[in-house]
């Protein structure tokens, strides 16, 4: 395979070329007018054919010249850019971000960071994904995805977890519900009440901890009905089939046929972190970090 000419002598062949004047190249260069001379006249030898036509008193392109001038001024602009794009990439300003996020991420804690992100490092690739929490571990240990938000907490040897927010739950009721006449709601008022939660699949890990709390007060929960989103639980709650439990994250988002009020207890809480591989010590998973530690909440 021939051998290509060396990147330092197309690039000074490039100058001479766009000054057509060996002293003011020399110049420009930091080089003699016999070095300049020297590196012309290798490339023209490792290439087999004149690119300048010299006299005593000018210099030219020969026609090969030209069409070796305009081929490579275009490749050192994009070779230019690539080094440019690749630094970014190396300083975490460019790349590849996969985030995973679960629902009660998705109201404020994900599009507040995204946000901030985007205009911070505007030249990252972000690729988001909604998937439940259990997936998102899952994933995290496969390489599918390089940070997640999940109901927390998650504590691992592999992985990483730094908690984001901390928020109270609460009832949704219908309208009218008699829990709505009581002073405050606390988790023995739900004994006996018809609950409708979300199912096993779409919501396990959030089920789990909500058994955790309850059977922690020695109450059993009266699961009458399933969905697997949130519309659909809304829709059954307003249409008077039972109560559900959330976030105080998803309040916002339950429209005008339902009521909520806060379950007081200091334990009744659902706690959302964020979640990377130890050994992920990308530039883009770091910046992602230092962003969303900014809009976390970091209650107790």
């Amino acid at each position: 395979m021939k051998t290509l000419p060396g990147l330092e002598n197309v690039q000074t062949f490039l100058a001479l070329a766009q000054d057509l004047n060996f002293r003011r190249t020399a110049e420009r260069l930091h080089l003699d007018q016999s070095a300049l001379s020297r590196r012309i006249q290798k490339l023209e030898q490792s290439l087999g054919f004149r690119l300048l036509d010299r006299t005593t008193r000018e210099v030219s392109l020969t026609q090969a010249g030209q069409q070796f001038y305009r081929d490579n001024a275009e490749l050192m602009r994009g070779y230019d850019e690539s080094i440019q794009a690749a630094r970014r990439v190396a300083e975490g300003k460019a790349g590849l971000l996969r985030v995973a996020y679960m629902a009660f991420a998705a109201t404020e804690l994900m599009p507040s960071a995204m946000l901030r992100f985007r205009q911070a490092h505007p030249y990252i690739d972000v690729r988001l994904e909604y998937i439940r929490t259990q997936g998102q571990k899952i994933a995290l240990a496969n390489g599918d995805v390089d940070i997640g938000y999940m109901i927390g907490p998650f504590d691992h040897p592999d992985f990483t977890a730094l908690q984001l927010s901390s928020e109270p739950l609460y009832i949704a009721t219908p309208r009218n519900h008699p829990l709505l006449l009581r002073p405050r709601i606390v988790p023995s008022d739900l004994v006996g009440q018809a609950i409708i939660l979300g199912n096993m699949r779409e919501w396990e890990e959030y089920r789990w901890r909500l058994n955790d709390m309850f059977s922690g007060e020695g109450i059993a929960l009266n699961v009458t009905l399933e969905a697997s989103n949130t519309l659909a639980l809304n829709g059954l709650v307003a249409a008077g089939l039972g109560i559900t439990i959330y976030p105080e994250s998803l309040i916002g988002f339950l429209g005008r046929n339902v009521e909520v009020r806060q379950i007081m207890h200091p334990a009744f809480r659902s706690r959302t972190v964020l979640v990377w591989k130890r050994s992920n010590r990308s530039p883009q998973v770091q910046a992602f970090v230092q962003v969303a530690k900014q809009i976390g909440v970091h209650a107790p």
